[in-house]
């Protein structure tokens, strides 16, 4: 484990990005701090660099994306409906299986090092969905788990129960990428073209939906800020604002 713990994220907001190319930042973010480790094994204890971690946001144009173990028949259109509809299809690295992005749709994206935090992916997903059940809770709204079923739902155990965040990981010398994505004003009618994470008997919402009202750019800056807030406190960080130049 890396001997010199580093606590705080480099926040960026990269606003709407493409899939692909939020993909490829995040992968040069990850490949950086894991050069970092295979260095410090070489070092001593005491001249180990300490590895950064990063926190993105984004928003991206209708994609569908199949997570690496998940199955391409969770995707029920065909090429002919997803040029109708403008959207992309495209196989990922990330644990689980299909979901939609899109316009709407707030994307976080933690680039972290979690020997900085504590190196347990299970309890780093059950953080993940305590950050935004804390920030949905700030608007009336009963954040739950779904035992197996990763993500933060509403209703769990009634017929009615819906996802309003996905979530979904991938790892490596336990540095992370990918993250959540939390459905604000999100057209839901993109998710009739797909079996959501391979789960039949379960829909999706919004907080849109749910709160009856539509996100204005200033109510979404209030929500950055939840989440930020609520990151700090659940993963005991700091984050601060910085521009990040592609490395």
């Amino acid at each position: 484990m890396t001997k010199v713990q580093n606590r705080t994220l480099q926040f960026q907001d990269l606003g709407l990005m493409e899939y692909e190319r939020a993909f490829e930042y995040q992968d040069q973010l990850m490949q950086h701090i894991i050069s970092i480790k295979l260095e410090n094994r070489a070092r001593p204890d005491e001249e180990h660099q300490e590895t950064p971690n990063y926190f993105l946001f984004v928003e991206h144009p209708h994609v569908y994306t199949l997570g690496k173990s998940g199955h391409e028949e969770n995707m029920l259109a065909n090429s002919a409906k997803l040029q109708e509809i403008n959207a992309t299809f495209v196989k990922t690295n990330r644990g689980g299986d299909i979901t939609y992005h899109g316009f709407g749709q707030l994307i976080g994206y933690p680039v972290l090092d979690l020997d900085n935090f504590k190196s347990d992916i299970y309890l780093y997903m059950r953080n993940l969905e305590e950050v935004i059940i804390r920030v949905i809770a700030e608007y009336g709204l009963k954040g739950e788990r779904s035992e197996g079923q990763t993500g933060v739902w509403l209703d769990v155990g009634m017929p009615y129960t819906r996802k309003i965040c996905a979530m979904g990981v991938k790892t490596s010398k336990w540095v992370t990428m990918h993250g959540f994505g939390l459905n604000v004003n999100t057209d839901l009618r993109y998710f009739e073209y797909i079996i959501p994470c391979g789960i039949k008997d379960k829909s999706v919402t919004s907080l849109q939906r749910e709160l009856g009202r539509t996100f204005s750019e200033e109510d979404l800056t209030v929500l950055k800020d939840k989440i930020k807030k609520h990151f700090m406190e659940v993963f005991e960080a700091v984050i601060v604002q910085k521009s990040l130049a592609p490395l």
